[in-house]
């Protein structure tokens, strides 16, 4: 059985193996070309210089050009946030935003209010929440069912406004920008 940097693995008692090999060091990428181009995605430039061949004229920093279908492909991702950030920048994709935003931020302060106070009530004056209303049903049940129906009452309106209000806009948005995106891939969906 072969690790993936082509060494045999396990426990053959060798040089090569695991146990004896700990230091990290891999003798076979002294020996690779200069022009050798990771693909890994995990891959990172701040961890350039580790692993990588030291021979004559390749520094610390060397590095290693790019082919001409790499550079096309870097060209096509830049472009593609440059859309990204132009439909991010338009009036339409801002006023959806301030639609969602003039939605969401008073009904979490007010949910968040209703249930602080809820919580709050319920420590600091448990006589008023013990208060019967009907029978055994006393006020800290009401407030706590009330907890329950201000969730699913609030669920509903954020959905309502959200197929009412931003939806349809929002749609317009994204077909727009996968039509900018198509031309930038060349047509390639």
């Amino acid at each position: 059985m072969q690790s993936s940097n082509g060494r045999p693995r396990g426990g053959r008692g060798g040089p090569e193996s695991a146990a004896e090999n700990h230091d990290g060091f891999d003798p076979a990428l002294l020996e690779a070309p200069a022009a050798v181009r990771y693909d890994d995605p995990w891959y990172d430039a701040l961890a350039s210089g580790w692993g990588e061949s030291t021979g004559a004229g390749a520094g610390a920093g060397a590095a290693v050009p790019l082919s001409a279908a790499e550079a096309g492909r870097t060209e096509r991702v830049d472009a593609a946030a440059d859309v990204y950030l132009q439909v991010q920048r338009s009036a339409a994709f801002q006023e959806v935003r301030s639609r969602y935003r003039r939605f969401v931020v008073p009904a979490f302060i007010g949910f968040f209010g209703w249930y602080v106070g809820y919580v709050v009530t319920a420590t600091t004056a448990p006589g008023l929440m013990a208060r019967p209303v009907a029978g055994a049903v006393n006020v800290a049940m009401v407030a706590g069912l009330g907890q329950f129906l201000t969730t699913f009452l609030l669920t509903w309106a954020y959905a309502r406004h959200a197929r009412l209000r931003r939806d349809r806009a929002a749609l317009e948005l994204r077909w727009d920008t996968q039509e900018l995106t198509r031309g930038i891939r060349g047509g390639a969906s």
